[in-house]
């Protein structure tokens, strides 16, 4: 391939599969590196990500690569890089996603060292999101990284390179027993048996939840190896071991983000973001606006980008060369286990009998005053379930014994009370630790928008606010569409105990009615009983011998049939009887002159005068020129 590292003149630039000309290159890893290309079809910038050739020497690879990139391609979450194409480039494969303009969270972090905790909790529930979307749609991502957290200037994040990882290590690491993946967030089932599931990356997003509070991930060595058996032999430490401020509900969702053992983990990203909103609400603003003070990394004062790229990183703020990013290693599966190699045997001391007597005596003195008067012994548990928190307290640690507080939501014990102690009666040992659980008070959700929102969007809504759904009802509505809300029973931004139901008042669209008859009544009589239905009403006019004028000579619908509110009636208005112009007969002979009125369609009356011996038309009335209606009587006086 072309060298492509600097930005070449438009006449020599490098097109790949003759549609994408690269720009400029703003990474390169230890899989692939990634360029600004514009693709001169649909005319926008792209990034394109080129594979090393070596991977494409692998069919596996081929087969997964495609496979992961279609997976991928079918996400869609405003949180998650958009995949656009993938192809092949000579003996390189590639793919095109949507280009993010902007750093990522580790530029973040070099740039402030850690973050506050507001931000580092709206960070991680993002991150959650998006993997939520790909854990829902069957798609792990197996490599979550601050370089795979996209931060764009236009706010927020996006989370990149989903399922390359599980391409490259499943194909080029096959047969090896090896897994591949960046060292310092890798979850412990996955170094010892190679394991992915949701949970290790939601064990990732915790080590990410440490690092950008403290500063660096919890588990450090000079050997990817040596961070691979804290992983799987360590707890993750607590965050209020460093920083002593940290809500104990934060320490608590680390814990559930990073438990060693799968089966004490938040199992999925859905589980944990929802754990994390039920705690964010409960954080004063001054804590969320804490942040832990350390000096930024030496490392950050260089920077390993290509000369002729500096410019273009920092315009574009994509430093991304700026220190070596933690590493990614292809870690053996079973070189590190948590079982601990049994101890060396160094051979048997043998005791004289008599010191074997003495030390059994002395064993047995001392055990009974360990389990009496010493810290051996057991101490009553009080019952201070309902009880205020400060007292429940102050009598457990009367009774010689410690106490952990932990704080959980409610139904019906009031905040602040004590709900469960642990152990909960009997009796326990001198000095040990007695877990009290303090109520929060019942859980609280806020009420969504919900009027004016289709049904189905609107369960979405309550449910993604987690707000009970009550029995809905529907009725019939002039002013809201079939199928949309009507009212709720809580406004919208109500703050309401999470089992408090929420009901909905659904639009059937307008009532039924029957059309009713308006014909032959007067034009107004029959808009005023039309209107009273909520009917419209559009009216054309016709001549008509039988109807009189102004009133309906016919409607559609018929009347009698079924519609609704709403419906649009046609009425059809008589003009009256149509006027038609007498022709003049005047001078004319009485013969002629009735053939002439009758073939225009009148009427004849004939009068005469002095007997009408000349049989001459002397005059008529009406008379001619004159608009009647058709079918009037014409008088003729004859002299």
């Amino acid at each position: 391939m072309r060298d492509v590292e600097r930005p070449q003149p438009e006449s020599d630039a490098v097109i790949i599969d003759h549609r994408y000309r690269i720009v400029r290159r703003i990474a390169r890893g230890g899989m692939s590196q990634v360029y600004v290309a514009h693709d001169q079809r649909l005319e926008r910038d792209v990034a394109l990500k080129i594979m090393h050739p070596y991977l494409a020497e692998s069919e596996e690879f081929v087969r997964l690569f495609r496979r992961e990139a279609r997976a991928a391609a079918r996400l869609s979450h405003p949180g998650i890089v958009a995949v656009h194409d993938q192809g092949q480039t000579g003996d390189s494969f590639y793919l095109t996603m949507e280009y993010v303009d902007g750093g990522n969270l580790r530029h973040r972090l070099m740039e402030a060292g850690t973050l506050s905790l507001g931000e580092a909790l709206d960070i991680t529930e993002q991150i959650l999101s998006a993997l939520d979307a790909a854990h829902r749609g069957g798609l792990i991502h197996r490599d979550i990284k601050p370089e795979n957290v996209l931060m764009p200037s236009s706010g927020g994040i996006k989370v990149a390179d989903f399922g390359l990882a599980r391409a490259v290590s499943e194909a080029s690491m096959s047969g090896t027993s090896t897994v591949l993946g960046t060292v310092a967030y890798l979850a412990p089932e996955v170094v010892v048996d190679g394991a992915s599931s949701p949970a290790a990356d939601v064990y990732a997003v915790g080590i990410l939840l440490y690092e950008m509070l403290t500063g660096q991930p919890p588990f450090t060595g000079e050997r990817p190896i040596q961070v691979a058996y804290k992983h799987v032999n360590e707890s993750v430490p607590a965050l209020s071991d460093t920083l002593p401020w940290i809500p104990s509900e934060v320490d608590e969702f680390l814990a559930a983000l990073c438990a060693r053992d799968i089966a004490d983990r938040e199992p999925d990203a859905a589980t944990a973001v929802r754990h994390l909103r039920r705690i964010k609400d409960d954080i004063p603003a001054d804590l969320l606006a804490r942040r832990h003070e350390v000096a930024p990394s030496a490392d950050n004062e260089t920077s390993a980008a290509h000369p002729s790229d500096t410019q273009a990183i920092e315009r574009h703020r994509t430093a991304v060369f700026e220190r070596p990013a933690p590493s990614k290693v292809a870690v053996p599966v079973g070189a590190v286990t948590d079982k601990p190699r049994p101890a060396r045997r160094t051979g048997r001391r043998r005791w004289p009998f008599f010191l074997l007597a003495f030390v059994l005596l002395a064993s047995g003195a001392f055990a009974g005053w360990w389990f009496t008067l010493g810290p051996g012994g057991t101490r009553p548990v009080p019952e201070v379930a309902g009880l205020a928190e400060a007292v429940a307290v102050d009598k457990i640690r009367d009774s010689e014994l410690a106490v952990h507080v932990e704080r959980d939501y409610h139904d019906t014990v009031a905040s602040g009370l004590v709900i469960s102690t642990d152990p909960a009666s009997g009796s326990a040992r001198k000095g040990s630790t007695v877990t009290v659980l303090v109520s929060k008070g019942i859980r609280t959700v806020t009420v969504p928008t919900l009027v004016g929102e289709s049904e189905d969007a609107a369960q979405t809504a309550l449910k993604g606010a987690d707000v009970t759904a009550g029995q809905h009802t529907r009725e019939h509505s002039d002013t809201v569409s079939a199928g949309r809300v009507i009212s709720a029973s809580h406004e919208a931004g109500a703050v309401i105990p999470h089992n408090e139901a929420v009901t909905l008042v659904i639009s059937d669209g307008p009532a039924p009615i029957t059309f009713p008859d308006v014909r032959g009544a007067s034009l107004d009589d029959a808009s005023g009983t039309l209107k009273n239905l909520a009917l419209s009403i559009t009216t054309s006019e016709q001549f008509s011998d039988d109807v009189p004028k102004g009133h309906v000579i016919s409607m559609s619908p018929e009347p009698g049939s079924a519609g609704h509110r709403l419906d649009q009636v046609s009425l059809v208005v008589s003009k009256g009887p149509e006027l038609i112009e007498v022709p003049s007969v005047f001078a004319k002979q009485v013969d002629e002159a009735t053939q002439i009125l009758k073939d225009a369609g009148f009427e004849v009356r004939i009068e005469k005068l002095l007997g009408g011996v000349f049989g001459t038309v002397h005059s008529q009335n009406p008379s001619g020129g004159t608009m009647v209606p058709k079918g009037s009587t014409i008088t003729l006086k004859i002299v």
